[in-house]
């Protein structure tokens, strides 16, 4: 009997709810690969179409190289080939990117999830293109630009010149509350472009706007209830959509802090999940998140 052939995914596969994985700390700092691999299983189990590692909920700006590779290893082995995973990378050189991206590219994430330059001094638009185009010469990997950080962000316009000059970014992860930006992104962007949400409040605003789907922190802490969402909007049922966002709304508004990664934690944990520490020094999610948290999730689950 011929051996089943390897799932291979790519961009084209990178649609509705793709999760992103925390990163489960033991007390003293060091990753918790047990309960990463259990955090894996829960997701899929929950109907999730993808996931993603080492992103900003997966505290990926703490991580060394070595970890961050090791733990997109393990998501793709224990995904089994059932849903494509991205592998995150939060730095600040070209250098250091290429470096991260050439680590984890004989692995088959079916995409790169990276961040502009960020630290201090931002590149001007010319060569913030050619970061990217840097990186993805030296993988072909795929690349999704997380567009996120306050003081480099990226306007509509040099998004879609990137997306249509740079032939390996593939798409947008649209994050920061920016509506507008995602709606021109939508608007503007090539007809092949994945433009993904990461704007946790208004989840349903941005798949009835035509969100290819979402990578955000809410999702990973209601999975199941995002995967409901995803599907009500799709089959045009909005009353239901609208009524399943209100309630999402009040377990965000419980979450969000600048202990984000924190209080996903303590959500996966409430569903069995082991949650793990934060990486130092991060605060654990307070007492006053976890009652929040834990009544929004008793009104959704």
């Amino acid at each position: 009997m011929a051996a089943k052939k390897k799932t291979r995914f790519g961009a084209k596969d990178l649609h509705g709810i793709i999760a992103p994985m925390t990163t489960p700390f033991t007390r003293k700092g060091e990753v918790d690969e047990a309960a990463f691999r259990k955090q894996v299983q829960f997701l899929i189990d929950a109907g999730v179409h993808g996931l993603a590692v080492g992103g900003s909920t997966g505290e990926g700006h703490t991580l060394a190289g070595e970890e961050a590779a090791r733990l997109v290893r393990i998501a793709m082995i224990e995904a089994k080939g059932r849903v494509p995973v991205i592998a995150g990378i939060i730095v600040d050189s070209t250098r250091q990117a290429v470096e991260r991206a050439q680590a984890v590219a004989d692995l088959g994430p079916a995409a790169l999830q990276i961040t502009p330059v960020h630290y201090l001094f931002r590149p001007d638009d010319n060569h913030m293109l050619e970061h990217f185009r840097t990186v993805g010469r030296a993988t072909k990997v795929p690349i999704l630009i997380y567009n996120v950080v306050p003081w480099s962000y990226l306007s509509p316009s040099l998004l879609i010149r990137i997306m249509k000059e740079v032939p390996q970014v593939v798409g947008v992860k649209q994050s920061a509350g920016d509506m507008k930006l995602l709606a021109d992104l939508l608007l503007g962007a090539p007809r092949t472009a994945r433009i993904l949400s990461a704007v946790d409040a208004l989840m349903y605003p941005s798949f009835a706007l035509g969100a290819h789907g979402a990578v955000a922190a809410i999702l990973t802490a209601a999975p199941a209830a995002q995967v409901r969402l995803w599907n009500l909007v799709q089959a045009g049922e909005h009353d239901a959509a609208r009524r399943l966002h209100e309630r999402l709304l009040v377990l965000w508004n419980a979450m969000i802090d600048d202990n984000l990664p924190a209080t996903v934690k303590f959500a996966l944990s409430e569903q069995g999940v082991p949650g793990g520490y934060p990486r130092a020094p991060m605060p654990a999610a307070s007492s006053r998140q976890q009652r929040a948290i834990a009544r929004a999730l008793k009104k959704l689950l």
